[in-house]
């Protein structure tokens, strides 16, 4: 699978917020998905066991209440969790695929039967009360069963955001993002120079040091480059990965010349401005707008599928974890999800303290079904593509005033929600949770009708007389 992330500290966002979000692009452009809370547990027993590759624990006796957006065929896709809040306020989004290359991986091969992307959610969200103690929490789990694939996880909670790279069977390293700095990231090792004397802003696996230095793996005259060591440079990178990095740092630092396929893109960067919740959702749906390479666009046809765009028409769900440090911290945490493709759809918001999503997310069938919010945002994103260049300004005006409304509907649910505490807010954030996905399913409708419309309209079937041929 092949992911794009972009995590944002709090003194770089427009209100004060920790965000992080990925878009999680699956094998296929069909693998419907729901947002489901599973609800808390003070007596657990049992074992869990992936029907993926086998990894198995046994689930701890307590266990918070929490957000998940897996695959709906669990039997034949596995989980996947992707990502959620817990009721201690603290997020994950796992995972964003990374690889590392031959040298690292034949002193310490992948466990076949380690802990996986598609556990890696009920694994640890349930059981961590804070962005680090999550680090830590998955270390403890590879350091006994071992990773059989690269993943790029990232923890939030209202002060920070950790990003995880776990590499090998057993190796990782996980460094806090600077309040006030960004990070664009896209299936390549990403973290560069890591400082194993400061332990408050660099995790790390037990004996990573000592493995590169027995077996000679770091290429560099002197430090420790995670990404030099660890990671690839390959001509894949440079067409596939990098590319996305350098739009979106392009999109954050215009005034910063870089090449789409340079291996020197920087992992950290602080922004020419705050970033706003907008801003990462036009990134997450963005395809190199207004570039040679935007596939839409009127460059050369080399040009436009020379690099692979952060939208995909496989992009199954993208989220934004937000976590607001402006609000009580009972209401903090948002979950803003595009189920359709979000280069043509919004993203809404589900408030992290609460009970349910919705109805018709939590609840979506294999088959299109109209009445589920997968099927319906997808059902815009495939007539909007159909006519591309008469439809897209109509999508645009669309989003825009989704986007409008949503802002709207946050700003008066916090309002009412300060009154109140406890179950009772609880209660009341579930309520708008289903409110304002009524609301958006009204607007997204009435686009759809008037999709179809203006399709019918675009038919090459029709012939106008030209008497004077």
């Amino acid at each position: 699978m092949a992911c794009t992330t972009i995590l944002v500290g709090k003194k770089a966002s427009t209100d004060g917020s920790t965000m992080m979000a990925r878009n999680n692009d699956m094998f296929v452009a069909d693998t419907p998905q729901k947002i489901q809370v599973i609800p808390s547990k003070d007596n657990q027993t049992g074992k869990y066991v992936s029907n993926k590759n086998g990894f198995t624990f046994d689930y701890p006796k307590k266990a918070y209440r929490y957000q998940i957006v897996p695959n709906v065929n669990v039997e034949k896709e596995g989980i996947f969790g992707g990502s959620g809040f817990n009721e201690k306020n603290v997020g994950i989004s796992a995972t964003e695929s990374v690889y590392a290359n031959e040298h690292v991986l034949a002193f310490d091969p992948l466990v076949k039967n380690g802990i996986a992307e598609d556990s890696m959610v009920v694994a640890v969200l349930p059981y961590i009360d804070s962005a680090k103690h999550g680090v830590e929490y998955l270390g403890e789990i590879i350091k006994n069963s071992g990773s059989p694939e690269g993943n790029g996880v990232v923890f939030s909670d209202k002060d920070e955001v950790w990003y995880m790279e776990i590499v090998t069977g057993h190796h990782w390293v996980a460094q806090r993002i600077p309040e006030d700095h960004y990070a664009v990231i896209a299936n390549q090792v990403a973290q560069e120079e890591i400082d194993f004397n400061d332990p408050e802003n660099f995790m790390w696996s037990e004996g990573i040091q000592e493995f590169v230095e027995k077996n000679h793996l770091n290429p560099d005259h002197e430090g420790f480059n995670f990404r030099h060591i660890f990671g690839t440079d390959t001509e894949k990178d440079r067409y596939y990965n990098t590319p996305r990095v350098w739009f979106g740092q392009r999109y954050f630092n215009p005034e910063i010349d870089q090449s789409p396929v340079s291996s020197k893109l920087p992992f950290l960067q602080k922004a020419n401005r705050k970033i706003s919740l907008e801003d990462i959702a036009y990134i997450l749906g963005s395809h190199y707008n207004e570039t040679v390479y935007d596939p839409y666009g009127k460059g050369s046809e080399r040009e436009k599928h020379l690099y692979r765009p952060i939208a995909l028409n496989r992009t199954q769900d993208s989220h934004i974890m937000q976590v607001r440090n402006h609000v009580p911290e009972e209401l903090s945490t948002i979950m803003w999800v595009c189920l359709g493709v979000p280069a043509f759809n919004p993203h809404l918001p589900f408030y992290g303290n609460a009970t349910d999503s919705d109805p018709s997310f939590n609840d979506t069938k294999l088959n299109w079904n109209l009445a589920d919010g997968y099927w319906m945002y997808r059902t815009i994103t495939a007539l909007v593509e159909g006519h591309y260049s008469e439809l897209i300004e109509s999508d645009r005006d669309f989003v825009k005033d989704c986007r409008e409304n949503l802002i709207r509907l946050v700003a008066e649910t916090d309002k009412q929600a300060q009154r109140l505490q406890g179950a009772e807010l609880t209660e009341y954030l579930t309520k708008r949770n289903h409110e304002i996905v009524d609301a958006m399913k009204e607007k997204a409708m009435k686009y759809i009708g008037e999709l179809v419309k203006s399709s019918i309209d675009l038919s090459k079937l029709t012939y106008k007389m030209d008497i004077n041929l």
